[in-house]
């Protein structure tokens, strides 16, 4: 018996056993196995699928995401743009205000300005008026016996007024 040739009994035996496995993996096992792929490449399948969905899906929501950012920046400069036109009118209306009040204030300090003036001009005429009676009084009371003694105590009266009045 040599190792590399051998005998046809052997042969035979051996060609029976390999068709009996032969045919028992092709019945049983082969159909497992073949199924077990299929199924295998059914999921990866399903899985590049769903890979290709979600990065549709993902790009959708960069999108979106983009849009709405867009939108968020727009509404946001709209706001600022609002604030400072909102912002200039308070300072206009404040200024305006405040022009308004300074002129009542004007307006309220010119009237007490003349009513003091006015006071002041009934009290000087008062005095006046005073004086004058006081100075008439004296010049009756007084017998003045010439027309120069009257004239001299007429300017001596005048200066005293004078003299008080400073």
């Amino acid at each position: 018996m040599s190792l590399l040739v051998p005998e046809s009994g052997l042969f035979i035996w051996m060609l029976l056993a390999f068709g009996a496995v032969l045919f028992v993996l092709t019945k049983f096992g082969w159909p497992v196995i073949t199924g077990m792929v299929d199924e295998r490449a059914r999921y990866i399948d399903e899985g590049v699928s769903k890979a290709k969905e979600a990065g549709e899906k993902l790009e959708k929501v960069q999108q979106e995401t983009t849009r709405m950012l867009q939108e968020a920046q727009s509404r946001q400069s709209e706001i600022l743009e609002e604030a400072a036109r909102m912002k200039q009118d308070i300072i206009a209306k404040a200024r305006e205000e405040a022009t308004v009040a300074a002129q009542k204030v004007m307006e309220d300090a010119r009237q007490q300005i003349q009513a003091e003036k006015e006071n002041a001009v009934r009290d000087i005429r008062r005095q006046v008026g005073g004086l004058s009676v006081e100075i008439a009084e004296k010049v009756l009371r007084h017998s003045l016996s010439t027309d120069e003694a009257q004239m001299e105590y007429v300017n001596r009266l005048l200066d005293e007024v004078e003299n008080r009045a400073q």
